[in-house]
Parts: C-alpha cells; structure tokens; sequence
C-alpha cells in the first residue's frame, strides 16, 4: 500500500457509513447507495465534482479531467494532485455528500420467458 493510499484510507474515516471498494482498479470509496464519489489512481486524488466544487479543483495546478482510456476524459471527475494534498479532504466530503444523494432506481425484474 502506498502513502496515498494510507492517507486516502485515513481520509475516508471522516465519511459515515462510507466502505472501501475497487474501481478501475484502484481503491475507492463506495456510499451505501454504492455510488463512488472519489479514489486514488496512480497515486493522485480522482473524485466526482461539479459546480463551484468543480471549478475550483480543474483550476488547481496540475489538476486535470480523469482520462483513463486515453482519449475520452470522463467531465466530471477531476485528478487532483499529491501537491494539493492538505484539499483532499475537502473535495471528497463535498463528492461524498452528492453520491449519497443520488436515488439508485430499482432495477427492473425481467420477465420469464415461455
């Protein structure tokens, strides 16, 4: 386990109800909707922002559109550097409050087949 990924864990204490988990790969945090709202990937903070919140983290330096394909950056999520460490925590409560949020819809029963 890296440094990052510590302090992401340790980070992670101050979200109620919030689970590790795995996304791309990486370690995430899981809501109990099981939305993720932020992870560690390459060792740089990638959370789900919008708004002011946002705006605020892509003006960062160094910080970018999360572009795990090569070529098809995902808008919302934003890779926030080891440099802005000490914000870290303050964009993963604002992405964890948004993921708690979101209704998760029910999935549809199929029906059976004859």
């Amino acid at each position: 386990m890296t440094e990052q990924e510590q302090y992401f864990i340790d980070l992670l204490a101050h979200i109620p109800e919030a689970k590790q988990s795995k996304m791309f790969g990486a370690l995430c945090v899981k809501m109990p909707n099981g939305k993720s709202p932020a992870m560690i990937y390459k060792d740089e903070l990638v959370v789900k922002l919008s708004g002011d919140a946002h705006d605020k983290a892509i003006k960062l330096n160094g910080a970018k559109l999360f572009d795990p394909m090569d070529g098809r950056p995902m808008k919302e999520w934003i890779v926030i550097p080891v440099a802005h460490k000490s914000m870290w925590l303050e964009f993963i409560l604002i992405a964890a409050e948004a993921a708690a949020s979101v209704v998760v819809k029910a999935k549809k029963k199929k029906k059976a087949s004859l």
